[in-house]
């Protein structure tokens, strides 16, 4: 008689036992690794379910512990976590709560429940409110809940620069003035006109009054100069070259002065040239021009270059592979000067010219076109206690409304990060999350038919076949 142990049954049960026990071991183990190192893949064109990379700087930068509380119906907190939960995967040091404010009232007024913000953010004493459960708003409320102290960006008019108050017009700044305010900045509009006549001098008969002087205000924390397409007086100049050698923060952003086709080509700006000349940057009387075709991927033709390729300041560092473009350019040429250290911030390729002349039509001489590649922007530093910082770029049409708000170009996050490094913010350098992109699926009736028949009749059909075909063999 066989032995109870050497029995087939036996083994096939042993086998089954150690089988089960193996199963349960990896099911457990791969359970643990998920729950200690939570990893996802967002498969989606606009990377809709992935932080960006500004929110990951600045979370896995936390110094101290912030606390995300959302507000809403206990039925809700599924879909919040499915964003906030993503915070706090990123650092320790956040922390979220959820609070429906009908259940638990008291709670929720205790951790600052308002109601046009379903998420309040708290670092320390600073409480600040999401309008909206968006990564857009949630980070910039963390951003400001962080950045303490008052930084002003100061917009100079008075002499036809953009204007930041025109909502709906492309051809604004007002996206510009969004997107400083959720990274905490205040911005407003400055007019450095000259004083006028001083009483006490006189004047003779025909003599043009003299000017008084101006000064840039102390608030501001960063001035821009966006497109003037009228000189700058001298007063205005002398202030602005004061303030920067003062330990100031500049972005001058000069329009093209060619004329090309109907549009008015700005003023020379022959003092702030002269000083820029002084800080190392000459501006270039020229249009630059693209001859690589990139830019028909996005529509642009040869005047709207389009560059991809970036130099290694902290500004562009984050641009790479982040396409940027730049309407109606004019060049520059950099050189470090007495007591600036210029250098060149963007450039163009091989496969560019700059043209000092348009003939009609938009002819121009390519024999005598300087080749490229171009230098198209320039940032320095002027030593100095403080320290003054600048920026230049070749024509300021790079961040009006129309190209700021495009989703596939970078120049919204060009423009911040420009002014995050004036203001030596440049734990905020990074790319910046975008607005959700509502995509469409647009099917015409032909597709439409195609697509009930092979879903409602031809697959279902087929698997049935397949079924009977299968059953019809093995009868």
């Amino acid at each position: 008689m066989t032995p109870w142990y050497k029995s087939r049954q036996t083994k096939y049960s042993a086998y089954a036992g150690v089988y089960i026990i193996v199963i349960l071991a990896v099911l457990g183990a791969v359970n643990f690794l998920a729950n200690r190192y939570d990893q996802s893949f967002d498969s989606t064109k606009n990377k809709q379910y992935s932080l960006s990379d500004q929110t990951i700087k600045v979370v896995k930068g936390l110094k101290q512990d912030v606390k995300f509380t959302y507000f809403g119906e206990t039925t809700s907190f599924t879909s919040a976590k499915d964003l906030l939960d993503r915070y706090s995967a990123l650092s320790p040091s956040l922390h979220v709560e959820y609070v429906d404010p009908v259940k638990k009232p008291t709670i929720a007024k205790g951790a600052g429940y308002r109601s046009d913000s379903p998420v309040v953010i708290q670092a320390g004493t600073r409480r600040e409110g999401a309008k909206s459960l968006t990564e857009e708003e949630v980070t910039g409320a963390l951003i400001r809940s962080l950045k303490s102290g008052e930084r002003n960006v100061c917009f100079l008019t008075g002499f036809g620069e953009k204007s930041i108050d025109e909502e709906n017009s492309g051809s604004s700044f007002s996206f510009l003035k969004q997107l400083l305010e959720r990274d905490n900045y205040k911005v407003r509009s400055q007019a450095l006109k000259p004083a006028g006549v001083d009483a006490s001098k006189p004047v003779a008969i025909g003599q043009a009054a003299p000017m008084g002087n101006v000064e840039v205000p102390k608030d501001c924390t960063v001035l821009v100069s966006g497109g003037p397409a009228t000189a700058y007086p001298q007063p205005v100049t002398n202030a602005l070259k004061a303030y920067v050698e003062g330990g100031g923060r500049a972005l001058i952003m000069l329009d093209n002065v060619l004329k090309i086709g109907r549009s008015e080509p700005a003023s020379e700006q022959p003092d702030l040239s002269a000083v820029l000349a002084g800080w190392g940057v000459t501006m270039n009387k020229d249009l630059v021009l693209d001859l690589s075709g990139v830019g028909q991927i996005f529509g642009f033709g040869p005047e709207v270059p389009l560059i991809l390729q970036y130099e290694t300041h902290p500004i562009v560092a984050p641009l790479s592979r982040v396409p940027t473009a730049f309407p109606l350019l004019r060049s520059m040429d950099v050189k470090s000067a007495d007591k600036a250290s210029t250098t060149k911030l963007l450039g163009t390729g091989e496969d560019s010219m700059a043209v000092t002349e348009i003939g009609p039509g938009g002819q121009v001489d390519q024999k005598k076109a300087k080749k490229g590649p171009l230098t198209i922007a320039a940032v320095g530093t002027y030593s100095g206690t403080p320290q003054g910082r600048f920026a230049v770029f070749g024509s300021s049409l790079w961040a009006t409304n129309s190209l700021v708000g495009s989703r596939q170009l970078g120049n919204r996050d060009l423009f911040v990060n420009t002014v995050n490094w004036l203001s030596s913010d440049e734990d905020l350098i990074s790319i910046r999350p975008k607005a959700p992109e509502d995509q469409q699926l647009n099917i015409t009736p032909q597709r439409l038919n195609s697509l009930f028949w092979i879903s409602i009749v031809i697959f279902p059909l087929g698997v049935v076949g397949f079924g009977l075909a299968t059953w019809w063999k093995r009868r």
